[in-house]
C-alpha cells in the first residue's frame, strides 16, 4: 500500500486526536494543547515483541478465578499499596516531582530483593551514576543488571534475552519507538511506548515498573492515555524540603485505591514507616498553645498528627491568611464561621497554619483541629496533649460527623489519648477502653467544654 502522509493535531494533556486545530481539547477541557503532528497512513507497523503468539477466545466459565500470584518485593509498605505484592505480567507507573525519591524508590526494590532478576533501564542517567547511587543505598546488588538506553526495541529485545523477573524502565518519558516519528516525550511517543511495554509484559509475564514525571499542575506528564494503558499507578507526594513521603494508589486493577504508604527520605534511601502517627503527633514534652491533634483517615489507614495555628495581630493593616498542607480557602470559610455564628472577631489578625510533617490534607474531619488551634493561639491557653479531635464544620458552626468513626477512635486510644471530641450526631460502636468520647453538636458548645476562660 502507498504511503501517504496526513496532519493530525493531539492534544499534549490528555492524547486526544482531532483533524484540525482546536482552541479548547474537547475531551479534557485545555486551552491551547493542540500539537501538530505528521502522521504517515498505509503503513503496516511490526509490533516490537517478537514472541508471535496466537491468542483465542476462551469461555468465561472455562476460566480459572483464583487469586493472583503475587511476589514480594520485601517492602511492607509497599507490598501492602499494591494488594499483597507484584503481579507478574503488570505495569505499574509511578509517578511524581523531581527529587521526590522515585528512582530511589526502583532502585531499592531489586537491591533489597537478591532472589529478583532485574533489569533496570536507565534513559536519564549513565551506569555509573547508577552505581553511586546504589552504593549509597546499599543492599544487595549481585542480580541487578543496569541498561543505559532509550530505544525501546533494543530494550525489549535486551529483556527477551535475559526473561528477568521484573523491568523498570527510568523514566517513560525519555524511551523512544522508531515506529513513531517523533521527538521523545512527545504525546504520540509516550502512547507508543507505553503501549508496547504493555504487550510485552502481558505476553512475557514480566512485571514493568515505569517511572513518570508530572507536570506543575501535579498530575503525569503525557497523555491522559498513560494512565488508562497501565495496571497500576501510585503518586508521591510531600515537600522535598521534608523527610516524609506518602505514597498514594490513583489506580489498581489487582487491589483497592484505598491505600497509601508513608516513607521517610533518609540518607540511605525510602525508610518504610510502619506507624506515622507516632513521629507526626506533638514532639514537644508540655502542652503548647496554638496546637491540636487531629485524628485522620486517609484511604482505609488512619494515623494521628499534629495541626500548628499562629494568630497575631495584623502588622500591615490587611490580615494575611496562609496555610501549609492545607486549603487555603477553607481556612478562609472555617474562619468566616468562627467570626460570623461564634462571634470571635479574627479579620484584623494575621492567621498561619501549618500541618505537622509536611503533609497535604484533604479529609474535612481536620476542620474540628484547625478551628480549635486557632482558638487556642488566640486565647494563648494550651489545649491538653491528651485531647484529639475529629469533625467538620460546616457553615452554620454546626459540627457534622465523618466516616469511619470508630477506627480513629481506636487508633487514639492505641497511642494513649485520654479524650476524642466528635459530633454529636455521629453514631459510634461498641466504646473504646482507656479513652472518653465528646460530643459537641456546634462551635459554642465546643469552646464551653474546651477553653473553660473563653
Amino acid at each position: 500500500m502507498a504511503k501517504k502522509t496526513k496532519s493530525i493535531w493531539f492534544c499534549s494533556s490528555c492524547g486526544n486526536e482531532s483533524l484540525q486545530w482546536l482552541g479548547k481539547c474537547p475531551y479534557c477541557g485545555e486551552y491551547n494543547t493542540m500539537v501538530e503532528k505528521t502522521v504517515e497512513t498505509g503503513v503496516v507497523r511490526a509490533s516490537a515483541t517478537s514472541s508471535g503468539h496466537v491468542h483465542k477466545p476462551v469461555q468465561l466459565k472455562e476460566i480459572e478465578s483464583a487469586a493472583e500470584h503475587r511476589i514480594s518485593l520485601h517492602n511492607a509498605e509497599l507490598d501492602r499499596i499494591l494488594g499483597g505484592g507484584i503481579v507478574p505480567g503488570s505495569l505499574v507507573l509511578i509517578g511524581g516531582e523531581p527529587g521526590i525519591g522515585k528512582s530511589t524508590l526502583s532502585l531499592q526494590i531489586p537491591l533489597n530483593c537478591p532472589s529478583l532478576k532485574t533489569l533496570y533501564v536507565t534513559g536519564e542517567e549513565s551506569v555509573k551514576q547508577v552505581k553511586m547511587r546504589a552504593d549509597r543505598l546499599g543492599g544487595d546488588s549481585s542480580d541487578c543488571l543496569i541498561f543505559s538506553e532509550t530505544q525501546i526495541e533494543n530494550v525489549i529485545s535486551e529483556a527477551e534475552g535475559i526473561k528477568p523477573d521484573l523491568m523498570v524502565v527510568d523514566s517513560v518519558q525519555t524511551m523512544f519507538a522508531q515506529s513513531a516519528d517523533s521527538t521523545p516525550g512527545s504525546v504520540s511517543q509516550i502512547k507508543e511506548v507505553a503501549a508496547t511495554l504493555l504487550r510485552f509484559a502481558k505476553e512475557s509475564g514480566i512485571a514493568v515498573i515505569l517511572i513518570g514525571h508530572i507536570t506543575k499542575d501535579g498530575y503525569i506528564a503525557g497523555p491522559k492515555i498513560l494512565e488508562h494503558i497501565v495496571d497500576v499507578v501510585l503518586q508521591f507526594e510531600g515537600e522535598n524540603r521534608g523527610s516524609y513521603r506518602i505514597l498514594r494508589s490513583i489506580k489498581n486493577r489487582f487491589g483497592s485505591t484505598s491505600e497509601l504508604a508513608v516513607f521517610e527520605m533518609t540518607g540511605t534511601g525510602l525508610r518504610e514507616v510502619s506507624n506515622p502517627s507516632e513521629m507526626l503527633i506533638p514532639m514537644h514534652g508540655q502542652s503548647l498553645s496554638g496546637t491540636a491533634v487531629c485524628a485522620m483517615l486517609d484511604g482505609s489507614r488512619s494515623f494521628l498528627f499534629e495541626v500548628q495555628a499562629l494568630v497575631s495581630t495584623a502588622a500591615y493593616g490587611t490580615a494575611q491568611r496562609s496555610a501549609t498542607g492545607f486549603d487555603v480557602r477553607r481556612l478562609n470559610m472555617l474562619l468566616a464561621v468562627l467570626e460570623k455564628r461564634a462571634g470571635f472577631h479574627l479579620s484584623a489578625k494575621d492567621v498561619f497554619i501549618n500541618m505537622s510533617g509536611g503533609l497535604r490534607v484533604t479529609d474535612p474531619a481536620c476542620d474540628l483541629a484547625v478551628v480549635c488551634a486557632v482558638l487556642s493561639s488566640n486565647f494563648d491557653f494550651a489545649v491538653p496533649s491528651d485531647i484529639c479531635f475529629a469533625a467538620e464544620v460546616g457553615l452554620s458552626g454546626e459540627i457534622r460527623p465523618v466516616g469511619q468513626m470508630d477506627k480513629r477512635i481506636s487508633e487514639a486510644a492505641r497511642l494513649g489519648f485520654k479524650k476524642i471530641f466528635v459530633s454529636s450526631f455521629a453514631s459510634l460502636g461498641p466504646k473504646a477502653p482507656g479513652i472518653e468520647v465528646v460530643k459537641v453538636a456546634d462551635i459554642p458548645a465546643l469552646v464551653r467544654a474546651l477553653f473553660p476562660r473563653g
